[in-house]
């Protein structure tokens, strides 16, 4: 019998725990408190852990925990960052574990700690000597800003396995296909002069709506061409999010930059996305002595497809007796197909809980979810 905590004991320490992630260096924390808070479990019940540092951030980690040994195998993965809380909006102390209503409210309850202990739970009575393949357990950084997590694995080259379940809020329905997210800066360069006499200035601001001209005629082009009927929006989406130009009304706007966001489908290139966006917009301004230069706001992340009749898809399908489905939302899936694993996102919380206030995952998920991680287990490692 292992000897991690009772199941609860384990969900409110690790909600306990604040493992924030923000864009805003005010709000930004560490993880590493509830990482090695996972490895003091991990580590005295028989698996080998391993903790990642990040580069350049100490106060940052990834873990991956080994049961067994051998190739092939299942991870069983999840980020210990959360988003910020809305002060004053929640009914419950966001950082404490508060069971009412049938429901555990806490920051991180559906998106996504609790996972991570219902993961424990499942392999609470299994031991290195009943494995034909290893049980990888895999806690991650900054899911919810960077994906810095991630991409260190991918460049550590690990874990290896062949499959591996992400345990995100998709209410214990298996998702194989998600969308890519891209998002990008394009700041225009004119010249300023006295609003009383055009040929005086260059206007940043009017050659940025010749510019939105392009990008919004590219989307459709786009969105005829691209076409899945298995996402809720069957196309790739294209937001013009945030623009800014100008600093007067009685002068010619030198300077105007516009934010958008981009949802490629699986399939589509980022990278060739981004050049292609980089070319029209240079196109459009072409002979109107309006500069040009980007900048993409994030990493971005790529679409995410497992084959249908991937075994790991086939095994989530009949374990929660649902078919595989598809997500606008991202995660870490194509970071762990990168590194060789047919990959299923399927966790007990909800997406319309994540990032809320009174965020909580429902009392009835919780042995649903253990029984189909158990029978994922005996499935893949033990046979």
């Amino acid at each position: 019998m292992r000897r991690f905590p009772p199941l609860l004991e384990m969900i409110e320490g690790l909600v306990r725990t604040p493992s924030v992630s923000s864009v805003d260096p005010a709000l930004d924390q560490g993880n590493r408190a509830v990482i090695d808070l996972l490895a003091s479990w991990l580590d005295s019940s028989g698996f080998q852990v391993e903790i990642m540092p990040l580069a350049g951030s100490p106060a940052k980690a990834n873990l991956i925990a080994t049961l067994g040994s051998g190739p092939g195998g299942l991870v069983l993965a999840g980020h210990v960052d959360t988003v910020p809380y809305d002060v004053g909006k929640w009914t419950h102390d966001p950082f404490s574990l508060t069971e009412a209503d049938a429901r555990l409210y806490g920051l991180g309850s559906a998106d996504m700690k609790s996972f991570l202990a219902l993961a424990l739970e499942a392999s609470r009575d299994i031991q290195a000597i009943d494995l034909n393949e290893p049980l990888i357990l895999l806690a991650t950084a900054d899911e919810e800003t960077s994906m810095s997590g991630a991409r260190a694995l991918v460049e550590a080259q690990q874990p290896r396995a062949r499959h591996a379940i992400i345990g995100e809020p998709t209410g214990l329905h298996p998702v194989r296909m998600h969308k890519g997210i891209l998002m990008e800066a394009i700041r225009l360069h004119g010249h300023s002069g006295h609003s009383s006499d055009p040929s005086l200035g260059n206007s940043a601001l009017e050659a940025m709506h010749t510019v939105i001209d392009s990008i919004l005629t590219w989307r459709q082009e786009l969105q005829d061409q691209y076409r899945d009927p298995l996402f809720a929006v069957p196309v790739p989406t294209l937001n013009l999010g945030h623009i800014h130009g100008g600093d007067n009304p009685n002068r010619i706007c030198a300077e105007c930059e516009l934010h958008l966001d981009l949802r490629p489908l699986p399939g589509m290139d980022a990278s060739e996305l981004r050049g292609e966006l980089h070319r029209r917009v240079r196109r459009s301004l072409r002979d109107s002595g309006i500069a040009s230069d980007f900048e993409s706001l994030s990493a971005g992340v790529p679409p995410m497809e497992t084959a249908p009749d991937a075994p790991i898809v086939t095994l989530a399908e009949k374990l929660s007796g649902y078919p595989a489905q598809a997500v606008a939302f991202a995660t870490e899936a194509p970071y762990l197909a990168q590194l060789g694993m047919d990959t299923v996102v399927m966790g007990p919380g909800d997406i319309a809980q994540a990032h809320q206030p009174d965020e909580y995952l429902a009392l009835d998920r919780l042995n649903p979810t253990i029984n189909i991680l158990q029978q994922a287990i005996k499935t893949v490692c033990i046979k």
